[in-house]
């Protein structure tokens, strides 16, 4: 299995196949609107604008799960992302990315690129300490730990990299460079 065997709703709710990404660069991230994250999606978009003629794609998941920090409906979130960022990458409909009722793309991701720790990061030990004192539960395995997890993939499908949410977009400059 890989990741052009996934399927997922666009933001308008048309379902599309992964495939049709097949030989490009992407980053998969989840997302929010209301999260100290958010402005991530700014450096993002740059990262797409600078690259994407070079093969690089975007496809950003809104999730609530976090905090309760997304906007309630779709069109909300694709309106904000635009707006406010300028955002033309993909967005997808709101999904679930960790539990039971994770999207089955994000259960592929986290164990294709398990979870490395926060603490050796910049911010990361204050992300740790928040999970710690209020999600204990969300450090015990390799789910996603708050919005903006990155997964990076090759032009063939495979996971390369997993970059933690206080790991900013252009800390993945380097590798999505080696990749195109």
């Amino acid at each position: 299995m890989g990741i052009y065997d996934f399927s997922a709703k666009r933001i308008n709710g048309q379902e599309v196949s992964l495939e049709q990404f097949k030989g490009e660069v992407l980053i998969v991230v989840n997302t929010a609107s209301k999260c100290g994250f958010t402005p991530q999606y700014e450096d993002l978009q740059k990262l797409y604008d600078r690259y994407k003629d070079k093969g690089l794609n975007i496809i950003g998941f809104p999730c609530n799960q976090f905090g309760e920090q997304e906007l309630d409906q779709n069109h909300e979130v694709e309106a904000f992302c635009q707006l406010n960022y300028g955002v033309t990458f993909p967005l997808f409909s709101q999904v679930d990315v960790r539990g039971r009722n994770a999207h089955p793309l994000f259960h592929y991701l986290t164990d294709e690129a398990p979870f490395t720790g926060l603490v050796d990061k910049p911010g990361g030990k204050m992300l740790h300490a928040k999970l710690q004192a209020e999600h204990p539960e969300f450090l015990i395995d390799d789910s996603i730990k708050w919005n903006f997890t990155k997964f990076l993939i090759d032009r063939e499908g495979n996971v390369v990299k997993r970059f933690e949410p206080v790991e900013a977009p252009f800390d993945m400059e380097t590798d999505v460079e080696n990749l195109l």
